[in-house]
This record gives structure tokens, C-alpha cells and sequence, in this order.
């Protein structure tokens, strides 16, 4: 697959705003990852990346994409990668997380843009304040 212009950039964007999301997909046991994948569970795969980011962003801006895949053998660490998206108004991000025992990463594939830019800088700008916009703000306390 050939890569988007400015994959590089829109990547660490997307990595850095679920990365609360990806704090609490690694609460679930590996062990039900597999499970789930192997048994083609994808509804409860879909459940679980829905309630680990319903804290943070708004209602389906983050979902299971296509599925997932667990990659486990008998000589080395398991490794589970999910198909996910980021909808956030007005650009579509389809991506890879994959989890390991000690770190985490986001392969972006592709994203879409409703209303394009022929500036690929514009439209990573958009898709910067798009995510931000698609986030749940905690109220701060007066104090």
C-alpha cells in the first residue's frame, strides 16, 4: 500500500489524542483479545474500544474499524493490532493500533477529508483542530 502524503505527521497526531484511549484498552487481558479475534467476536472488540473512549472524545468518534489480529506464537510476546477509525466532523482516519507487553503504536492508512484542501499541510491542520474538536472537555471547578 502506498502511503498518503504526510502519513508521518498525521500519525503522531492521531497517537497523541488516543493515547488516553490506549491507556485504557491495555486495562483489558490480553488473553481476551485473543479470544475475541479468534473467535471472531468483533462486537465485543467494538465494545471495548467504545467504552475506553467514551471518557474522552464524543459518541463514535472513535470506533473498530475492520476487525483485528492477534499475533501470538510460543516463542515471543503476543502482539494485538486493531482496526480502528477516528471520525471526528469533517475527516475520517482509518489506522492501525498495535499493543504489545511494552509499547504501543498507530499506523495511519488513509484519511478522508469532507472538503478537501489541495494543501496537504491545510488539510493536517484541519484534521489537528477536527480531533480536538471531537473531544470531551472536562469543566474546570471554580474554585
Amino acid at each position: 500500500m502506498n502511503r498518503q502524503p504526510h502519513a508521518d505527521s498525521r500519525e503522531i497526531i492521531v497517537a497523541e489524542a488516543i493515547r488516553q484511549v490506549v491507556h485504557e484498552l491495555r486495562l483489558v487481558d490480553v488473553a481476551d483479545y485473543i479470544a475475541f479475534i479468534r473467535l471472531e467476536h468483533f462486537a465485543c472488540l467494538a465494545d471495548l474500544v467504545e467504552s475506553a473512549a467514551e471518557l474522552y472524545f464524543l459518541p463514535g468518534a472513535v470506533r473498530l474499524g475492520h476487525g483485528g489480529e492477534a499475533h501470538v506464537d510460543w516463542g515471543g510476546a503476543p502482539r494485538i493490532v486493531l482496526d480502528l477509525e477516528l471520525r471526528p466532523s469533517g475527516a475520517t482516519v482509518y489506522f492501525q493500533l498495535s499493543l504489545t507487553e511494552q509499547e504501543a503504536s498507530v499506523v495511519v492508512n488513509y484519511v478522508s477529508f469532507t472538503f478537501p484542501s489541495d494543501d496537504p499541510e491545510e488539510n493536517t491542520a484541519r484534521l489537528r483542530d477536527a480531533i480536538e474538536g471531537a473531544r470531551i472537555r472536562r469543566s474546570e471547578t471554580i474554585g
